[in-house]
């Protein structure tokens, strides 16, 4: 029979954070569910009862994002996942974003989910293990014009949890970061653009102008999505990164090539900045690594 799990969730109110929640009390775990909007919390408590535990959170509140997950973590008794889900997008080239949409930005995808992290891991670390999950997207691997803020965020948070993984695994604490691809969530209709500027007009940062209003249909199921992040979140050792989507493997995968194929051949002239410079190092030595 499985065991009862208890889940944080930041971001429950929809998306991929209210798919996973609904999936997760569904099959009878408990969730501490967070957002900004009380009332769109509201019908998972009257549907089930204690074994939802809402909270009004915007996770740009450093305080208040720690007295919250304490406040989760006492009236649970142990948060056995945390998941990072609360985010947005904003789009446009660098220029066209003005000050206030580059802080709150990185206050929210970056400093935010930091700051839950940071709260969790206490509790995580008290109780001998658990997990922390971290909803990225292949934006944090693979760059594009008109995404330099949205990318600088999800970059960053995987740059954090890359190092939150080394730090915790000698406590039995797993760090997870999942790369969807485009899913029909709400993402485009809630993400934010800057005030376009002619210049700009026919580069390739415009084509972000469209992401709002576009109709395109997004490759990825939000049911699959959620489901396998719920998989991946429990799956022991934990993996760092799991790649959703046919269209995030393609842009992480190629991303990743193309970041290799820059400094492959740098080996020598990297050397030559040393205090004692190394022996060249032959090709074949070269081509054996990269292809083990």
């Amino acid at each position: 029979m499985a065991t009862t799990k208890t889940w944080l969730v930041t971001g429950a109110t929809h998306g991929l954070g209210r798919e996973m929640t609904e999936q997760l009390l569904r099959r009878g775990d408990r969730v501490a569910g967070t957002g900004r909007d009380e009332e769109a919390l509201a019908d998972l408590t009257r549907a089930h009862g204690d074994a939802f535990w809402p909270a009004v959170l915007d996770v740009t509140d450093t305080p208040a994002v720690r007295q919250t997950v304490d406040r989760a973590a006492a009236a649970l008794g142990r948060l056995d996942v945390v998941v990072n889900n609360a985010g947005y997008g904003l789009f446009g080239a660098a220029e066209e974003l003005s000050d206030a949409q580059v802080e709150h930005q990185l206050a929210t995808n970056l400093t935010g989910s930091i700051s839950v992290a940071r709260a969790a891991t206490p509790h995580l670390r008290a109780q001998g293990g658990g997990r922390i999950v971290q909803v990225s997207t292949y934006g944090g691997q693979a760059a594009s014009a008109g995404g330099s803020l949205y990318n600088a965020s999800k970059f960053g948070i995987e740059g954090f949890m890359e190092a939150l993984a080394k730090e915790l695994a000698v406590f039995g604490i797993g760090v997870t970061i999942i790369e969807p691809g485009g899913t029909a969530t709400g993402f485009r209709s809630n993400a934010r653009l800057g005030q376009p500027l002619a210049a700009y007009d026919g580069t390739p940062a415009a084509a972000v102008r469209g992401l709002t209003t576009g109709t395109r249909p997004a490759p990825g199921h939000p049911v699959k999505v959620a489901a396998m992040t719920i998989a991946a979140a429990e799956q022991v050792p934990a993996p760092l990164r799991v790649v959703l989507g046919s269209d995030s493997f393609r842009f992480v995968h190629q991303a990743l090539q193309d970041r290799l194929a820059d400094v492959a051949h740098q080996h020598e002239q990297a050397g030559r900045a040393d205090v004692s410079p190394p022996a060249p190092i032959r090709r074949e030595t070269l081509e054996k690594e990269q292809e083990a």
